[in-house]
């Protein structure tokens, strides 16, 4: 794959919370790797051998492979052998996909693509995009022959690749986990395998470009629908009085029943955006997407009109939310519901409000001007008189019950089963007697 027939070396565009695990992986693997970010101080930081985002084991890693000589960080793109694309995208105000990241991405790219490289995109993207970043290689560099718009051999090879990794497992599953390669070609298919093979140790399925895009937005998308069941389900049970956490522990004792947990929405850069893509590609055949969309952003607006009224219900008392990420011990607070919760609670309460999170040193801005705090757990438990449960964290979990037996509790992540408090899933939340 390299000039020499060596270990192709590589360069990773976008050092964030899939790039910089991703680039320290290839590296390991003996490949010299080149990380690109637009951040001066992200490259800075791991040109030192240092991270700056959090996941397990991701630091020792990256101390290892840039003593090592095999990871370095820059602002600016350099030739390779292989190129990999590991940008966001968002979406809209009306939730249209925002691929310009990409397109900037492979734009940078352009200027230094030689004969014999491969582009693979990781990026979570709507179908389509792999094909919109080829064409606009082909119009940057007309002097090369590009897969699917010559009847010759391409001069370079143009593939999608998205991860499927959970936070807080990167590492581990960035190998194990199967991965799905699409080519624009399968002659480019094969070329982004030969590259993948080299530190995957999960099965490489090939497939076209567009069949592997509409896989990633799939596989979200089929989550999001179900634990928007599961969310619908909570504000069933709060409308009659029951325990939702009971009623999921015996229906999933059938044999053929798996309701998921439900929270106070869902985040995260994938499941809260992913759907919206393939709505915006197929708007009139998505009614169950876009309606499991609906459900689960209306749940975060259900946990703060509960919340609300809690906290309104007891007015001398100090108020701790616990979490914001957007699942358990993570520090991403993309799209996150327990962000979204507690920053309201905190403009309408101000200073009553104490944000407990493990994984901040300081609040997100739209916490600045509000009067809320950041606090750790211990200091919660002993001044707060309201708990409020946003992230199923293992530093609450482990809080023993004669800790927070005197405390008013909406826990909306079921952690506390034993919590004499009435939880949130029942309409009449109280203190213990």
């Amino acid at each position: 794959m390299s000039r020499t027939g060596s270990l192709p070396e590589v360069s990773v565009i976008g050092l964030g919370y899939i790039g910089l695990p991703t680039a320290a992986i290839i590296a390991r693997s003996g490949c010299r790797v080149l990380g690109v970010d637009v951040s001066q101080k992200v490259v800075d930081t791991i040109n030192r051998g240092e991270i700056h985002i959090e996941e397990v084991d991701l630091d020792g890693l990256v101390q290892g492979v840039v003593s090592r000589g095999l990871l370095s960080a820059s602002t600016q793109v350099q030739s390779a052998d292989v190129f990999v694309i590991a940008v966001p995208t968002p979406f809209g105000p009306d939730h249209e996909p925002d691929i310009s990241y990409v397109l900037a991405a492979g734009k940078a790219v352009a200027p230094v693509l030689k004969q014999g490289d491969v582009v693979i995109l990781e990026s979570t993207s709507p179908v389509g995009t792999t094909e919109a970043l080829r064409d606009m290689i082909a119009e940057a560099r007309p002097d090369l022959k590009c897969p699917g718009r010559t009847s010759e051999t391409p001069d370079i090879s143009i593939a999608y690749c998205p991860e499927r990794v959970l936070p807080g497992h990167i590492l581990k599953e960035l190998i194990e986990n199967d991965r799905s390669i699409g080519g624009i070609t399968p002659r480019c298919a094969r070329k982004a395998l030969a590259f993948y093979k080299l530190f995957v140790r999960g099965t490489c399925v090939v497939t076209d470009s567009r069949s592997a895009e509409m896989t990633k937005l799939v596989e979200n998308a089929y989550r999001d629908v179900n634990i928007a069941f599961a969310n619908e389900l909570s504000i069933v049970a709060d409308r009659m009085g029951l325990d939702v956490w009971e009623v999921i522990r015996l229906a999933n004792r059938h044999p053929r029943v798996n309701i998921l947990t439900p929270g106070p929405g869902v985040g995260g850069h994938c499941i809260a955006v992913d759907p919206w893509f393939i709505v915006h590609g197929a708007p009139e055949e998505t009614p169950l997407i876009r309606t499991a969309r609906g459900v689960n952003d209306g749940k975060m607006h259900h946990v703060v009109a509960r919340a609300d009224a809690l906290v309104a219900a007891h007015p001398n008392a100090k108020v701790a939310c616990l979490g914001l990420a957007f699942k358990a011990n993570i520090d991403d607070f993309r799209e996150s519901p327990a962000r979204f919760v507690a920053s309201r609670l905190a403009r309408k309460f101000g200073e009553r409000i104490h944000i407990v999170e493990p994984h901040a040193a300081e609040l997100p801005i739209e916490f600045t001007d509000t009067g809320a705090t950041l606090i750790d757990i211990d200091t919660a438990l002993e001044d707060c008189q309201v708990l409020i449960v946003l992230v199923d964290h293992d530093l609450f979990r482990v809080v023993p019950l004669a800790e927070r037996a005197s405390k008013v509790v909406y826990d909306t992540r079921g952690i506390w089963p034993d919590q004499p408090v009435v939880s949130g899933n029942a309409p009449d939340l109280r203190l213990a007697s």
